[in-house]
């Protein structure tokens, strides 16, 4: 469905503003039917790769497809084929749910009665028939962007582009939305869904991590955790801090990462363990527990974006 090579995108360069690269290079092959989660952090370049294959920006240089479709030389029949969902509330505050979406339809071609049974699925489909007169400014952020995912769907689009559509709603909407997200996968929409959230990201078929502006990592939850080298164990103890700055002389230990009361390291192997212990006790560190711990995303994510950096560096430096 979607067809990325060699994708770069560059920003600047004029008036002796250096030229900043937002995509470098980038490939990506996305199946028909995929729920696809385009994982990083701010500035990773997740916001410019789907603004791209929404004809809304050029490429640098490379191409990418949606659906067949060229996104430079066939950018208009793209836009009939998807929806996205910018970051921000892109609707009229000043109109009225109702009136949001019968824009929509005007803009989309959906007019008659194929329009007020299309709104009327939709409303249904996310709950918002009860704020069908109120304007879009009035309502909360939750029902924003359960308003903007509407107004995306009204055209039955084959492919669903969404920028990090839970940023700033609380939990509960958090949930709603990505249960409608599930529901439009399973009735077979491809859907590709930035996002900086690694627990979203585990809902997703595939993943691809992204960090400045390059892809690291492109695969399924489970096999992007199964990327890691050798184990993880989880360590409480009285003094983290002191038990951190230890463990970084220890032979064995790949990455050391806190997570509240907890240090998560990334070791060879279990045997390891003795090491840390020893260590530990010498510099007068009392361990509350240490054990082996199935590692998450979060933990794959992190571990990659130091090794990247660190291989930047080195590159640069050389």
């Amino acid at each position: 469905m979607i067809q990325i090579q060699n994708l770069n995108r560059h920003f600047g360069g004029r008036f002796r503003q250096a030229k900043v690269s937002a995509i470098a290079g980038l490939d990506l092959t996305i199946q028909p039917g995929e729920l696809f989660g385009l994982v990083g952090p701010d500035g990773a370049g997740k916001t410019t790769t789907l603004r791209i294959l929404a004809g809304i920006l050029k490429p640098s240089s490379g191409t990418a497809t949606v659906n067949g479709h060229d996104v430079v030389d066939d950018a208009e029949a793209i836009k009939q084929e998807l929806g996205y969902m910018p970051q921000q509330f892109g609707l009229y505050p000043a109109l009225t749910v109702d009136e949001n979406l019968n824009f929509i339809c005007d803009v989309f071609g959906v007019f008659g009665n194929a329009r007020e049974q299309r709104i009327q699925e939709l409303l249904d489909f996310t709950n918002l028939h009860e704020f069908r007169g109120r304007l879009g400014r009035q309502l909360s952020g939750g029902m924003q962007k359960k308003l903007s995912l509407t107004a995306a769907l009204v055209h039955h689009p084959k492919v669903l582009l969404l920028d990090e559509p839970t940023t700033g709603v609380d939990p509960v909407a958090r949930r709603e939305f990505w249960d409608i997200l599930t529901m439009l996968h399973t009735e077979g929409s491809t859907v590709i869904v930035s996002t900086p959230y690694m627990d979203e990201a585990e809902r997703c078929n595939r993943v691809g991590l992204m960090y400045d502006g390059q892809l690291m990592v492109c695969d399924t939850p489970n096999a992007v955790k199964r990327m890691l080298p050798g184990m993880m164990f989880a360590l409480r103890a009285d003094n983290l801090m002191l038990a951190e700055n230890v463990l970084k002389t220890v032979e064995g230990i790949h990455d050391i990462q806190p997570y509240g009361d907890v240090l998560n390291l990334l070791v060879e192997d279990e045997s390891v363990g003795t090491r840390i212990t020893a260590c530990l006790h010498d510099a007068g560190v009392k361990i509350e527990s240490l054990r082996p711990a199935p590692p998450r995303l979060e933990e794959a994510f992190i571990y990659f974006v130091r090794q990247f950096s660190t291989n930047h560096v080195q590159e640069v430096s050389a």
